[in-house]
């Protein structure tokens, strides 16, 4: 109880440097990894595979994984995941210092095993929050990991670049290995608690019986499973798009390369801003409110992209501002309520449940979206597309049982 009341922001700052670190280094090798199959290969498929090798794997292991993170320490766990990855990066790094250039299908296994070692650092991270911080500080948290996530993003492709202009891709994934080393040294010097876990009765032992047993946990509360279910349509819907902006960019605004940076840019600001919103004034308002607001500000956002003429690129960067903004304003509280309702020792298999759901949400959404697109024009998609997250906004708010979760809430 000390750690909570007392020390608690000494332990999760000390585990927040070292994941800066680690999380930067990650987000300049998949940079860098990405950049150099362009550069060699210029093939889109191969970018689709490389993309597909990133997070496939993550969907997959996800809920054995959450198993396992309940199971288990979960600060070893974190550690043993950044070494992994970090050893899967200082082995395509000794290929390249030997002088072979290490063919396409290399990097595809690169990228599949460190979206494996993503699967078990993930949920152990999420899973150990609620342990660490007090309840009511939960939302000022995740407002400073969506915002360390944010800088991560806007600075890794940048920072990747500038390193690949200048030194050597092997130097790339060395620092790698010194950011998940210091990530790993941070760790070392906490105290994690475990939740208290209950013995598992003889039918429900076995991994497939857990996760199921993880499955009911979530279902305890039919709001927290309504809202489960609109970030599943929400990612269904908006990822497809996401990968659309370089499209719109060219096709409908007839822009360049640089053009569609800058887009990248206004959007992960709008994530930044977004993220430092969420941790002071959004620490103050209702999780549930601040849910269905940012699903339904994505959506305007995309529905105006799409009725912009072909001269409105600057309205497009600033409309992907705000949906960069609104981002962290629902992707954050729906962690907090995931934090706040579920079991600490089960938190770590509803976690990865839930972030399967959303990986799995890609692939499906990206073979719907293509070919319609391709038929009606990527601009009309983007507004049919915000028709519909505005709907699951609106419905989602709609729904008794999100309607009671938000009372209570209200009451907290």
């Amino acid at each position: 109880m000390s750690t909570k009341k007392e020390s608690w922001k000494q332990t999760f700052y000390t585990i927040f440097a070292g994941q800066a670190f680690s999380l930067l280094g990650s987000a300049v090798v998949q940079f860098s990894i990405i950049w150099w199959l362009t550069e060699k290969t210029g093939s889109a498929l191969v970018l689709t595979i490389a993309s597909m090798a990133g997070f496939l794997p993550q969907a997959l292991v996800g809920p054995f994984a959450g198993t396992i993170v309940d199971r288990l320490d979960r600060k070893k766990i974190m550690i043993a995941a950044d070494m992994f990855i970090a050893l899967v990066s200082l082995a395509l790094a000794i290929l390249f210092l030997s002088g072979i250039e290490p063919p396409v299908w290399v990097f595809y296994a690169v990228l599949g095993l460190r979206s494996i070692g993503t699967a078990f650092h993930m949920p152990s991270m999420q899973a150990s929050i609620p342990l660490i911080a007090p309840e009511d500080q939960l939302m000022k948290v995740q407002g400073w990991i969506q915002t360390l996530t944010s800088a991560v993003s806007m600075a890794g492709p940048m920072l990747g670049a500038f390193l690949l202009a200048y030194f050597s891709m092997e130097t790339v994934l060395l620092l790698d290995v010194a950011g998940a080393l210091l990530a790993s040294a941070a760790l070392l010097l906490v105290h994690i608690p475990n939740p208290e876990r209950s013995v598992p009765e003889e039918g429900e032992r076995g991994m497939r019986s857990e996760i199921k047993a993880g499955l009911r946990e979530l279902m305890k509360s039919r709001g927290l499973v309504v809202i489960t279910a609109a970030i599943g349509f929400t990612s269904f819907v908006y990822v497809p798009v996401g990968a659309l902006f370089t499209l719109m960019v060219l096709s409908h605004f007839g822009k360049g390369a640089w053009h569609a940076g800058v887009v990248e840019f206004s959007f992960a600001a709008g994530m930044l801003v977004g993220s430092i919103l969420l941790g002071s004034w959004g620490a103050r308002q209702n999780r549930v409110y601040l849910l269905t607001g940012g699903i339904a500000l994505l959506g305007l956002g995309l529905f105006f992209s799409g009725l912009l003429p072909a001269s409105g690129f600057v309205g497009f960067v600033l409309l992907s501002g705000l949906m960069g903004i609104s981002g962290p304003l629902f992707g954050g509280p729906f962690a907090v309520l995931l934090q706040a309702t579920i079991d600490p020792a089960a938190l770590g298999r509803v976690m990865s449940l839930v972030n399967s759901l959303m990986l799995i949400a890609t692939p499906i959404g990206l073979l719907v979206a293509g070919p319609v697109a391709e038929v009606i024009g990527v601009n009309n998609w983007f507004w049919l597309s915000g028709i519909a997250i505005v709907l699951i906004g609106v419905f989602t708010s709609l729904v008794p049982a999100v309607r009671e979760l938000k009372a209570a809430q209200a009451n907290q």
